[in-house]
């Protein structure tokens, strides 16, 4: 113990050498080449599913009329149809909540690139389904095909920001981790790209819409295999040093990997247990019942914040302002070129700025649009110009969601929790992520039927409580480890936070086993 006391200032010195030499360090050519195919294959996927049965939705429904009527002999009953339409959008968010809640035993077996890499066999096979549907003359193939790739975006938007969050440099994560929202905005803008009509949005390439979804996720295929799975994973569920050592050579791009080390065994000694927790068991903690509580509020604001409402709006609010409906999809490229580029600038700037301020922000300045957008819709018919300053704020709106909570949130369930808990967590966020998508889809239409113009005001009552939570209960992450954000909710957890002697202990006690096969069965902190 007095040796270790004596070592501790040059520890401590080592650990803030390192620091300052990692936030020198660029990004590798590996780690971004993880970072974006990673999300090609999955974000990409998730995003382009959103707005691509918008274009060809008359074109579907034409097709499930005539599939009817060869079938049975007489025509699609308006409710009939309007049941399988209905179906056939929603069941994605069924598909995907069965993803999420299948995840944990996934990631558990596969890890966090098997995960990715067995996801896209639910991709091809969704294709396939879509693709050949109208071929086979069958409607029940498209339905399928939605719920199977539904189960693909909820695997990917569990796997991919854990995969991401544990493969990249502290001082970064937050940029890399936003690849996850960027490629979701890229993945709208190309659906909505390639649906217009001189593209494939037309009666006879409709179908071909759904094969471009084998695109990236073969390139996925292709590329995943060659890089690295996570060093967290490996070393703390695998116990795997030698592989975690080369994983994160790789993804650093340097040969001195030990202070990286020295972190994961750090956090994997300072948990209860080895073991990947369980939902039950992450419920059950109260040393991360706050952490837990705070992403099941992020996760609820960044669906119920009305961002899926406005895209189910946005054409009739065109309409109004007296756009012809063949220049409409034009114009409504430009929400998803806005969507893009507020998520890229947010990637840019999230290291500097930091996670609270940008989700807070983004809150705000939706409850403001939303307030504006409530005012214009209200006096739409009073004034001809009207309805242009609310489609104004329908873009404003959007640019304020990916400026911090369209892609932060999943972010945050990365990094508040540690090694053990995080499948589990995952796991409840991907659940209330697709629950609250779904109450989104079948309530507001209602809503909007009782409030009309005052519909959007819900969603300013959501935003303004989601940001008073989270300035008062949310630390800044921003450059921290993960076992330094887990002891930022100690005292609002009510558990012991380890003096800095007891964490330095935890660090110079792993190092002795540091380059070993085997790691020491973890011993209770506190």
């Amino acid at each position: 113990m007095d040796e270790r006391q004596k070592d501790q200032p040059a520890a401590d010195q080592k650990m803030k050498d390192s620091g300052k030499n990692s936030e020198q360090q660029p990004v590798t050519a590996c780690l971004f080449s993880a970072a974006f195919f990673g999300a090609l294959g999955s974000s990409f996927i998730y995003g382009y599913n959103l707005s691509v049965v918008n274009a060809p939705a008359l074109y579907i429904k034409a097709f499930y009329n005539r599939t009817w009527m060869e079938r049975y002999g007489e025509p699609l009953g308006a409710e009939t149809a309007t049941l399988l339409w209905s179906v056939t959008v929603s069941i994605f968010s069924i598909g995907g909540l069965l993803g999420a809640v299948s995840v944990t035993m996934i990631l558990k077996i596969l890890g966090r690139k098997g995960t990715l890499l067995l996801n896209n066999i639910f991709a091809l096979i969704a294709v396939l389904l879509l693709s050949l549907g109208e071929s086979a003359k069958s409607f029940e193939m498209l339905i399928i095909g939605r719920f199977i790739i539904g189960v693909d975006s909820g695997i990917a938007l569990c796997a991919l920001p854990m995969y991401l969050g544990e493969i990249t440099p502290r001082h970064i994560r937050g940029s890399i981790g936003q690849f996850n929202a960027i490629l979701i905005c890229f993945g709208v803008f190309t659906g909505q790209v390639l649906g217009l009509p001189e593209l494939l949005g037309q009666e006879t390439r409709w179908s071909y819409l759904f094969t471009f979804l084998a695109l990236p996720a073969v390139l996925q295929l292709c590329v995943m295999p060659f890089l690295p799975e996570s060093p967290r994973y490996l070393l703390i569920e695998r116990r795997d040093a030698a592989g975690a050592e080369r994983a994160f050579q790789r993804l650093l791009g340097k040969k001195d990997v030990s202070q990286e080390l020295e972190e994961v065994h750090a956090e994997s000694r300072a948990q209860d247990n080895m073991h990947t927790a369980s939902v039950l068991q992450l419920l059950r903690s109260q040393a991360v019942r706050w952490q837990l509580i705070t992403i099941i509020v992020s996760m609820a604001c960044y669906q119920l914040c009305g961002l899926n409402a406005i895209w189910y709006y946005t054409n009739g609010i065109l309409r109004d302002a007296g756009f012809a409906d063949n220049i409409i999809p034009y114009i409504t490229l430009t929400t998803g070129a806005i969507e893009t580029l507020a998520a890229i600038i947010s990637g840019l700037v999230i290291e500097r700025i930091g996670r609270k301020p940008l989700l807070i922000f983004g809150f705000v300045s939706m409850a403001v649009f939303f307030s504006l957008l409530t005012v214009f819709l209200h006096f739409q018919d009073s004034m001809s110009w009207m309805p242009y300053l609310s489609y104004v704020c329908i873009l404003a709106v959007i640019a304020s969601f990916c400026s911090g909570p369209g892609g932060i949130p999943f972010v945050l369930t990365g990094e508040l929790f540690e090694q053990s808990y995080r499948p589990a967590a995952f796991m409840i966020a991907g659940i209330v992520n697709w629950l609250c998508n779904f109450a989104v889809g079948l309530l507001f239409p209602f809503i909007q039927e009782a409030l009309q113009a005052f519909a959007f005001l819900v969603f300013v009552v959501v935003c303004v409580l989601g940001s008073i939570y989270l300035y008062f209960v949310l630390p800044e992450t921003k450059n921290k480890t993960f076992m330094d954000i887990s002891q930022s909710f100690a005292k609002i957890n009510k558990i012991p936070v380890p003096s800095p002697g007891q964490e330095m202990e935890l660090v110079l006690s792993c190092k002795p086993d540091m380059y070993g096969k085997d790691i020491i069965k973890m011993e209770s902190s506190f």
